[in-house]
Formats: C-alpha cells, structure tokens, sequence
C-alpha cells in the first residue's frame, strides 16, 4: 500500500509542476506557430535524436493525462511531414496510453473491483467477448476523452495486449488528420479549424463499423 501511495504522490507531484511551472502555455497553437521554424531546425540538425524526444515527450504527456495532445500531434506534422508525424505521434499516445493503463490498473483496479466488481460484472464480460470492439469504437470517435477511455479501460478486466492493439489502430486515423492539418499549419486559426462536421462524422461511421460484429452477436443470440 506504500508503495502505491508514493508512486500516486510521486505522479501528483510532475502534474503539479507542470501546472505550477507554466509549462501549459508552450503547448498552445500559437506558440507552436511562433516556434516551428526553431523546431525544424533543431530537427534538422538532430534528424535522429529529435524524434526520439520527441516521441518521449508525447509519452510522458500522454501517460499524466496532460493537457496539449491535439497540438503535439499537429506539431509532430508541422515538424515532420504527414506520414512520420503520424506514426511518431500514435507511437507516442499509443506508448503513453499504455503507461496510464499500468499505473491505473496498478493503483485502483483491485480496489474498484473489491468495492463495486458485482457491478462491473457485465462490463467485464462484455470486454472478454468484445472489448477490441468497444476500444476501437471510443478511440475512432473523438467524442470521448483519450485519458477518460484510459482511465475506464484499466478499471476493467480488459486485456493488456487488447488495449494496446485498439488504442494503436483507434488512433490512427485521428492521428493522421490532425498531423496531416499540421503540415499545413499556417492555414489552422484555431483547433476546431481541424475537426470539420465532416471529419467528425467520417470518424463517427469508422467507430460505427467497429461494432458491426458486437451487434451481430447480440443480434444472433437474441434470435437463438
């Protein structure tokens, strides 16, 4: 119990600092705007290390539920291109989710399932059947918070290799519109500029899609 606590003040502690230090206001469109030439050339002049830290921030970023996803994602675009952008930001958020899974499932999930696990039971066994097509259906619909869906998904019995394999494929395409958007960063004003009605309702049909074979088992089991 010790140790839980240590590591859960340990991790209170680097969000506090990123709040307290004002560090958030590096994260924003505008200053991404006003320092990209300054990235692409320490990028270009460390084409392997860059992305490498790079990546590591968005880990860390991702892993403490922090603020600023959307921008490192359009900043990993306006960097490097549409296509490393994405890969290195869903690499980022995919290793970062998983960071947060552990720690949650680590600190809570026991306590949770004690407490409210009769509860839950449904739940559970709705993600042993189908829990990578839930996953796929909250990552590819951005209605739903990427930390909330961490935060739930540890909460449950969901599988760790099943959470990595959704939350990797979920993010995809979200990752590649946005890093897309980022290539082109002088025409975004502001982020909604980047999630049109018609992006969210592409994505809103992918996430759909997802649970075609959930509906159909529910289906054929009813008619059984």
């Amino acid at each position: 119990m010790m140790k839980k606590l240590l590591l859960l003040g340990g991790v209170l502690v680097v969000i506090a600092f990123f709040f307290l230090s004002g560090a958030i206001k590096f994260i924003t469109l505008e200053a991404l705007k006003e320092n990209r030439d300054l990235l692409s050339q320490f990028h270009a002049a460390h084409p392997f290390g860059f992305p490498m830290l790079f990546i590591g921030l968005y880990i860390v970023q991702t892993s403490l539920s922090l603020p600023g996803a959307t921008v490192m994602t359009l900043a990993a675009g306006a960097i490097f291109g549409a296509m490393a952008g994405t890969a290195y930001a869903v690499i980022g958020a995919t290793c970062g989710a998983a960071v947060c899974f552990i720690f949650v499932r680590y600190l809570l999930h026991d306590v949770v399932q004690q407490r409210v696990g009769k509860r839950l039971e449904d739940i559970n066994r709705e993600m042993d059947r189908s829990g990578i097509n839930y996953l796929l259906f909250l990552r590819l619909v951005p209605l739903f918070p990427f930390f909330a869906v961490n935060l739930a998904a540890a909460l449950t019995r969901l599988r760790f290799p099943t959470f990595v394999a959704g939350t990797f494929l979920g993010i995809i395409p979200g990752g590649f519109v946005y890093a897309n958007a980022g290539a082109s960063l002088s025409t975004i004003n502001r982020l909604s500029d980047v999630a049109s009605p018609r992006v969210m309702g592409a994505f809103v049909l992918l996430g759909l899609f997802a649970l075609v074979p959930v509906v159909y088992r529910k289906t054929r089991k009813g008619r059984a």
